[in-house]
């Protein structure tokens, strides 16, 4: 294949000299060597920022400095450098950030290897004012839901130019996350994504910038709300709404459910009772009265799937509470987890199914529309909630695999931790997804074809997700849809050394998570 040839595109506005001589180096040391640099001068005030550029515009004819009249903004001066571009991949620099020697270089290598791939990032880190290296960020593989909620790609970014051109570009009004706008209109166009898994980039971290203070420059934050609100109408989500996460550049969307949509939720029990914040409950009937007092979806199903042994009491309890939405299946066999899921399953009717144990307690409203609703959206093949334990920390935000394991995300961290980059903040893609709270659209569970019934108690939701995932669709983790999960308090779990060997022989795991390689 012929190489590449990139145009690197930077506006300038007032960095100071020295770091911008330092990026004009980073650039002269670029092993690879087809490229251009397009640099536009926003009227920067300094003249030594001038002097710094055409220096090197007159030593490298690669270089080609425009020199604006007055102050036009980001996105302004950025298009400016977009109509003089002639390559075919456009490559996105800060004026005051650096790149490795290599990053030309190994980008060329990830176009080639990726037969049609319209964008390309890398990982990055922050450089202090000393040039200490710190913050890595480890990113995740290509993830549509985080991007949507955080703009992840970041530095180096490199796309292909036509499809820059097809989407117009960056659009005036968007200063501050243009960058954001433009990697949700370019991927929304369906070219491969590529993840190049090494740090390339270096971040500056300088007083005002959001590498080094992630509260400033609020006003990109509201560009970047603006932006995801019309990502969301172009992919055909209208009557969503997107409003502010917690920290600042994260988005959280507030979904809604077709409301013709029938939810079975399929709940395994054998009616235990027990202590839960120094109260005695039944589990079972707490969760259905919880969720029932969480949710304003009318097609609604409750499957409780009841040992034979379960009192009558929590019976009829349940008949009471549910009235006709109640079905109720009773298992006569041994505790086998997969195959009470997979029976409830059976015996449901629901256009969607959410599977839930019995020991959780809903917290947030609209549970069942904001879990289920992402179901809508192609390509979206389950999803899960936030799970915290009684005392507030986290239970369930996702599953991690790799080396060997398979293991919750960030457990036991703080419910109100953002997590490192925001990653207990915002909804994303996941490896795996808990069984003690997902949901899946009926066509899926039949493809995949339920719960591996040889996995009786542990590893079974670690099976069902690498089967989702291998049909191609995505899992997604859901940072608003909570519940509490008193885990274990119905059944004392122990793994066994062949349950886990079990699943390693039938799926494996990646050396690194692909969702959180650095966690």
């Amino acid at each position: 294949m012929a190489t590449p040839f990139f145009s690197i595109v930077t506006p300038v506005y007032d960095p100071a000299p020295r770091d911008l001589q330092a990026t004009v180096d980073s650039v002269l040391a670029q092993t690879f060597t087809d490229w251009e640099w397009i640099v536009v001068d926003d009227a920067s005030p300094n003249p030594e920022v001038l002097a710094v550029l055409r220096s090197a515009a007159q030593a490298e004819p690669r270089i080609r400095v425009r020199e604006r009249d007055s102050n036009g903004h980001i996105v302004r001066a950025s298009n400016d450098a977009l109509e003089r571009a002639t390559g075919e991949w456009v490559v996105l620099l800060d004026h005051d950030d650096l790149l490795e020697a290599t990053a030309l270089e190994r980008v060329a290598e990830a176009i080639a290897g990726s037969p049609g791939v319209g964008y390309v990032y890398t990982d990055e880190d922050k450089i202090g004012p000393d040039g200490t290296l710190t913050g890595e960020f480890r990113k995740p593989e290509w993830s549509p839901e985080r991007l949507r909620h955080q703009m992840y790609l970041g530095h180096l970014s490199a796309l292909r130019h036509d499809l820059v051109r097809r989407v117009g570009g960056f659009r005036a009004g968007f200063d501050g996350s243009q960058d954001h706008d433009l990697a949700l209109r370019v991927t929304e166009l369906g070219d491969p994504v590529v993840h190049l898994p090494e740090v390339l980039y270096h971040w500056r971290i300088v007083p005002g910038s959001t590498a080094g203070d992630t509260t400033a420059k609020d006003y990109a934050s509201e560009a970047g709300l603006r932006a995801v609100r019309d990502h969301l109408d172009r992919v055909g989500r209208a009557q969503d709404r997107v409003v502010m996460a917690r920290i600042a550049h994260t988005y959280r969307t507030i979904r809604h459910l077709d409301p013709r949509t029938l939810v079975s939720v399929v709940i395994p029990t054998r009616g235990a009772h027990g202590l839960a914040w120094g109260v005695e409950r039944c589990f079972v009937l707490d969760a259905v009265l919880s969720l029932l007092a969480h949710t304003d979806h009318g097609l609604l199903e409750i499957v409780v799937v009841y040992d034979s042994d379960t009192p009558d009491d929590v019976l009829s309890s349940l008949r009471e509470t549910c009235g006709e939405a109640l079905v109720l299946v009773e298992y006569a066999r041994p505790f086998n987890f997969s195959e009470k899921c997979n029976l409830g399953y059976v015996r449901a009717s629901g256009d969607v199914v959410v599977f839930l144990n019995d020991d959780v307690e809903i917290q947030s409203e609209s549970f069942l529309e904001q879990l289920c609703a992402p179901l809508e959206e192609p390509g979206v093949g389950m999803t899960g909630a936030r799970l915290t334990f009684s005392d507030g920390t986290i239970q369930h935000a996702g599953h991690s695999y790799y080396a060997d394991q398979f293991v919750h995300t960030l457990h036991g961290a703080l419910d109100e931790d953002p997590g490192p980059f925001g990653a207990l903040v915002v909804d994303r893609e996941v490896s795996g997804l808990t069984a003690a709270c997902v949901a899946l659209r009926r066509e899926v569970i039949d493809e995949v074809g339920g719960f591996w019934t040889f996995l009786p108690s542990n590893f079974n939701d670690v099976d069902l997700s690498y089967k989702v995932r291998s049909t191609g669709r995505r899992l997604v983790w859901l940072a608003d849809v909570h519940a509490t999960h008193f885990e274990s308090r119905t059944r004392v779990s122990t793994v066994h050394e062949w349950e886990h060997r079990a699943i390693l022989e039938r799926w494996g795991t990646p050396e690194h998570d692909l969702y959180l390689p650095g966690v």
